[in-house]
């Protein structure tokens, strides 16, 4: 349950005037995008976004960083993961897409969801199975909230494990600060000036196809009018860092589409304001489901804890941790399960989440 002052700001955040110094932006006619239909024929080339990020990215004093983290750090994300490994268990020890384990993972999301005033919808789509020579039928889950759906800013992380593992940090952990942004957002009374769409990714380890599917169903018009995409894989590795994607590309050299790096900023400023250490993680080719996003020019950022890379001596000052042990060493194994879960890392990273979304949300935009 947020706290009463975070309810109170909230309340205050509508009111939120635009940034001084910020000329408004005109914007594309709207789009709705509906739950289940075949991608539309698209142009080859890639529209330039219209929908821009500002340079400057301010939110209100009453939602400052602190505050929310101090209310993430009391919401029940574990109860979450611990939906997620029943599903797994019942299902034979994963949660991959076209299992039964997948089916209960959405309709838990979709409870939720449901619970707190949202109203998911499936996106079905079917993929070639190479290993059983067959079609498989999966789907994202989408849920928005209110505002203009002129600048829609997409929250995604994949509800998927891999065939060999519960798949608790990956991505469990991602769907838990997701679920625990969107019921938050609805509790304490936010009125979204731009419309937030929760979507939950089938058969990312597969091979992005979930968010890739979306991606390719959107017309030309409803690319730029896509604010920006927020992207969340793995945020409670046991061994793990606070990792922001490179969007300015001062890190790895290749920056993201323009705008990316406002959100790597603010990203950024939610941890310093905390005073807690953080460090950039590249954007890398087919890595996760910021890909398709990066590829169509929508400005993309995200959080990342780590996977089964080593941890250095510079992150472990930084950190904490075990120096030259993986960030996470049950990577897609089996004992990805609820033992494999940096409690506190998970609920920063979910207060992180939840900090920028709102600043985006509640950026004024003209009509």
């Amino acid at each position: 349950m947020a706290g009463a002052v975070i309810a109170a700001a909230a309340l205050l955040l509508a009111s939120c005037s635009s940034p001084a110094g910020r000329e408004p932006l005109e914007a594309p006619p709207a789009v709705t995008i509906p739950a289940q239909e075949s991608p539309p024929e698209r142009q080859p080339a890639i529209p330039q976004v219209s929908t821009a990020v500002p340079e400057t990215v301010k939110p209100c004093p009453e939602a400052e960083a602190t505050k929310v983290h101090a209310a993430f750090a009391k919401r029940n994300l574990m109860k979450h993961l611990e939906a997620l490994q029943k599903a797994a268990d019942e299902s034979g020890g994963n949660r991959a897409s076209g299992t039964l384990g997948y089916e209960a993972s959405a309709k838990y999301v979709e409870e939720q969801l449901r619970a707190a005033g949202y109203r998911p919808v499936r996106q079905v789509f079917t993929y070639w199975d190479e290993d059983h020579e067959t079609d498989v039928e999966t789907f994202n889950i989408l849920a928005d909230t209110a505002g203009s759906a002129k600048h829609t800013i997409v929250v995604g992380g994949h509800l998927d494990s891999v065939s060999g593992g519960p798949g608790i940090n990956d991505n469990g952990s991602g769907v838990a600060a997701m679920i625990e942004t969107a019921r938050w957002m609805a509790e304490t009374g936010i009125q979204p000036k731009n419309r937030v769409r929760f979507a939950f990714w089938g058969a990312e380890e597969v091979d992005l196809l979930g968010s890739q599917h979306y991606v390719d169903s959107l017309s030309n018009s409803e690319i730029a009018q896509t604010m920006l995409n927020l992207n969340l894989d793995m945020v409670a590795s046991p061994n793990g860092g606070r990792f922001v994607h490179d969007g300015d590309g001062s890190s790895f050299g290749d920056a993201g589409p323009a705008g990316s790096n406002v959100i790597e900023r603010t990203f950024l400023d939610y941890f310093a304001q905390n005073g807690f250490a953080a460090e950039p993680t590249i954007f890398e080719d087919g890595d996760s489901d910021y890909w398709p996003f990066l590829q169509a020019g929508i400005p993309t950022g995200g959080l990342f804890t780590g996977d089964e890379d080593e941890k250095t001596a510079d992150q472990v000052e930084k950190f904490g941790g075990v120096e030259n042990d993986e960030h996470d060493p049950c990577y897609h194994k089996g004992c990805d399960d609820l033992s494999n879960i940096d409690r506190q890392l998970l609920h920063g990273m979910a207060g992180a989440l939840g900090y920028v979304t709102v600043a985006f949300a509640m950026l004024p935009r003209p009509d």
